[in-house]
C-alpha cells in the first residue's frame, strides 16, 4: 500500500514547521473521540505528535480515523498549527503543536495486544519476551537502545582517535580451558570434532599483538554456558582492547579517558580522574567484595580482638581454628527487636552460619543475645575499632573462616544499605581494584586455578613464592559495586607461560594440544602487551538505571537461558544429528 514520504519524525516537530505541510508515519499510541473531533497521539521512535481529524477540514480523513485503534500503523499529511492555550502539554517535546490532518492512509491494522505497553512492569517476563517486538515499542526501551547506540558510536569515535584498529576475530574457535564453560558446536565436515563459541577473543587478540597490530579493539560478541543472573546472559557484548608495549597504568589511563569522553558527550559531566585505586586485599578487607560499591560507607571492621578474653565458646572455637570476627556498625538508627530478629533470620541466606547483634540504646544500655558475656567496658572498647559508635548504634557481627565470613558481611553491607536508603541515586562512582591473587585454590580438585585467566602475567619475584602468594598484574574497573571490566598485562615469554600452565595442573601433552600455537607464537618475537575488556551490556544497564542487562539487550534469554520468541533451544531431528556424527543417548530410568 502506498504511503506518504515522511518529511519529519514525530518527536522532532517544532516551531520551524509551524504553518507548513508535513507527512508523518508511525503507530497509533492513543485515540480520543471528542464528538466532532478525533485526536490521535502518533508515535515513532523519536516521540509523540498529536493529530487532529476535523470533518470540516477533511471529511474523508475524519471518517477513516473513526476506525483507528491502538497500534495501527498509519501515514498522514497535514498542516502544523499551535495548540489552543488550554491544550498545551508541557510533558511532550511537541506539546505546543498539533497536526491538522487532511489525508490519512492505514498501512496496517493491529489485533488487540497480549499486554498493555504502558503497564509492562506488571507483565510476566516470559510473555514480554515471547512478544519482544511489542515490548520494545515502549518508549523506555526505545530510549535505552538510543543510549546504547550512542555509547557504541562514542566508543568507536574515541578508539579511532587513539589510533586503534577495529578488527573482527572468529566466532567458531577452539575449546580451551580459560575459565567459564564454553558452548561447543559440532562440525559436519570433521565428524566427532567440535568448534567452540568464544567466551572472549582473548587468544586471538594476543596473537594480533604478535602480528604487530599494536592497538586493537572490537565490539565483540561473547558466549558463556554458565548459570545466569541479573547481569549475565549466555551471549553478551564487550568492548575488547589490547595494546603492545604498555604497562598497567597506560591501560588504566586509556579507560579513564574513554569513560570521560563518553560521560562528557552523554551527560555533559566531567568525570573526576584518576579513579580511586585499592588493592584486592584492601577491597575485600573493607567491603567483603572485589567489586566494592563506594557510594556509601559502612565498612567492615575486624573486631576479633574484642572477643579475645570473652567466655563465648563458639567464637573461641572459630578463632582457634584461624577464623576471624568481623562487624558492621550502623549509627544513628534505632532497630526494633523484630527488625534485628529479621536480620538474624536473613543471615543464612547471605552465606553466614549465624549473625550476632549488639545494640547500644539511647540511654547507653547494651542489649544482645550474648550481652551477659560482654564486659561493662565493651562500648568503650569498641570505639578503638568503630570511632563512630555511640548511643543508638548497632553492631552486626559475623564470625568464621576469613573469606567466608567477609563475603557474608559484604552481602549484608549491601542489603543494609538498601534497606536503610544509604545508597545515593544518580551517582556514578568508579574505582580500580588491583593486585589480585594470580591463583585461587580449588577445594574440589585440590589444585590451583587461574584467578583471571592463565595468560595473566605474574608480578615480579613470583618465581620464589608459593602459588597462593603470587600476585597478578591484573586490574578491574568497578562502577557502583559492579565489575564493569577486567584486564591484565599478559605473558609474552614462552618459558613463563609454560610454567603457569604447569602450576594449574596441565601436563606437557595437554599444554601442547590446547595451547601449542600460543607457545610457538611466543618464540617468534612476541611483544610485551596487555589489555582489558569492558562489559558493554553492564555499562549501558548502569547508565540507563536498568535492573538487568536483559533490559538493554534487544532479544534476551530468560533467567534459565530460554528464548520464548523463537522457542529456543529446540530438539534436532535424528537425521540431522546423524550428518554430524551425533546421536542422543536415551535418558536412564530412575
Amino acid at each position: 500500500m502506498q504511503h506518504f514520504e515522511r518529511t519529519v519524525f514525530c518527536g522532532l516537530v517544532d516551531q520551524m514547521f509551524l504553518g507548513k505541510e508535513i507527512s508523518l508515519s508511525g503507530w497509533v499510541n492513543r485515540r480520543r473521540d471528542h464528538g466532532g473531533l478525533i485526536f490521535i497521539d502518533l508515535r515513532d521512535r523519536s516521540g509523540l505528535m498529536q493529530l487532529v481529524f476535523n470533518p470540516e477540514f477533511s471529511h474523508k480523513a475524519h471518517e477513516l480515523a473513526g476506525s483507528l485503534r491502538s497500534e495501527y500503523v498509519i501515514s498522514v499529511k497535514g498542516t502544523v498549527v499551535n495548540r489552543a492555550p488550554g491544550m498545551i502539554n508541557p510533558d511532550m517535546s511537541t506539546g505546543n503543536y498539533e497536526l491538522q490532518v487532511w489525508e490519512l492512509v492505514i498501512l496496517n491494522r493491529s489485533k488487540t495486544l497480549p499486554f498493555n505497553l504502558d503497564e509492562l512492569a506488571n507483565v510476566d517476563e516470559e510473555l514480554r519476551y515471547k512478544y519482544r517486538y511489542l515490548d520494545l515499542r515502549n518508549p523506555v526501551h526505545q530510549n535505552r537502545f538510543a543510549i546504547r547506540n550512542k555509547v557504541t558510536y562514542l566508543i568507536r569515535e574515541f578508539m579511532q582517535s587513539e589510533g586503534f584498529y577495529e578488527i573482527e576475530t572468529p566466532i567458531l574457535t577452539k575449546n580451551t580451558p580459560e575459565g567459564a564453560r564454553e558452548f561447543i558446536v559440532p562440525s559436519r565436515i570433521h565428524k566427532t570434532h567440535f568448534y567452540a563459541l568464544p567466551q572472549s577473543p582473548q587468544l586471538y587478540k594476543q596473537l594480533l599483538m604478535a602480528a604487530g597490530m599494536e592497538r586493537y579493539f572490537q565490539i565483540a560478541r561473547c558466549f558463556r554456558d554458565e548459570d545466569l543472573r541479573a547481569d549475565r546472559q549466555p551471549e553478551f557484548t564487550q568492548l575488547d582492547i589490547e595494546m603492545s608495549f604498555v604497562k598497567e597504568g597506560d591501560i588504566q589511563h586509556l579507560i579513564e579517558q574513554l569513560l570521560r569522553h563518553v560521560w562528557k558527550k552523554m551527560f555533559d559531566v566531567d568525570l573526576h580522574t584518576p579513579f580511586a585505586r585499592m588493592t584486592y586485599e584492601q577491597a575485600f578487607g573493607a567491603y567483603g567484595s572485589d567489586k566494592p560499591d563506594l557510594r556509601f560507607g559502612l565498612k567492615i571492621q575486624d573486631c576479633t580482638s574484642l572477643f579475645e578474653h570473652s567466655e563465648i565458646k563458639f567464637l573461641h572455637a572459630i578463632t582457634d581454628a584461624g577464623g576471624k570476627i568481623g562487624a558492621l556498625c550502623v549509627s544513628e538508627r534505632a532497630f526494633s527487636r523484630s527488625e534485628l530478629d529479621a536480620w538474624t533470620e536473613r543471615a543464612p541466606k547471605l552465606g553466614a552460619k549465624g549473625l550476632i547483634w549488639v545494640r547500644f540504646s539511647q540511654d547507653g544500655k547494651l542489649e544482645s543475645p550474648i550481652g551477659k558475656f560482654l564486659p561493662d567496658s565493651f562500648m568503650q572498647d569498641c570505639k578503638s575499632i568503630f570511632p563512630e559508635i555511640s548511643t543508638n548504634s548497632t553492631l552486626f557481627i559475623i564470625a568464621g573462616p576469613y573469606k567466608h565470613a567477609w563475603t557474608s558481611l559484604g552481602r549484608l553491607r549491601l542489603e543494609l544499605a538498601q534497606s536503610l536508603a544509604l545508597i545515593p541515586k544518580d551517582q556514578f562512582h568508579f574505582s580500580w581494584v588491583v593486585d589480585f591473587p594470580l591463583f585461587e585454590y580449588n577445594e574440589e580438585t585440590k589444585s590451583f586455578d587461574a584467578t583471571h585467566h592463565p595468560f595473566t602475567s605474574p608480578q615480579e619475584g613470583w618465581e620464589n613464592l608459593p602459588p597462593e602468594s603470587i600476585k597478578a598484574r591484573a586490574y578491574d574497573v568497578v562502577l557502583n559495586g559492579i565489575e564493569l571490566g577486567g584486564g591484565s598485562i599478559r605473558i609474552h615469554d614462552a618459558r613463563v607461560q609454560d610454567k603457569i600452565f604447569e602450576l594449574i595442573g596441565l601436563s606437557k601433552q595437554q599444554t601442547q594440544a590446547k595451547f601449542g600455537f600460543l607457545l610457538e607464537a611466543q618464540e617468534f618475537g612476541f611483544p610485551p602487551h596487555g589489555g582489558i575488556a569492558l562489559g558493554l551490556d553492564r555499562f549501558v544497564m548502569l547508565m540507563c538505571g536498568a535492573l538487568s542487562i536483559r533490559d538493554v539487550i534487544a532479544f534476551p534469554k530468560t533467567g534459565n537461558g530460554y528464548d520464548p520468541l523463537m522457542d529456543s533451544p529446540v530438539e534436532v531431528p535424528a537425521e540431522q544429528l546423524k550428518e554430524y556424527g551425533l546421536c542422543i543417548m536415551p535418558k536412564k530410568k530412575e
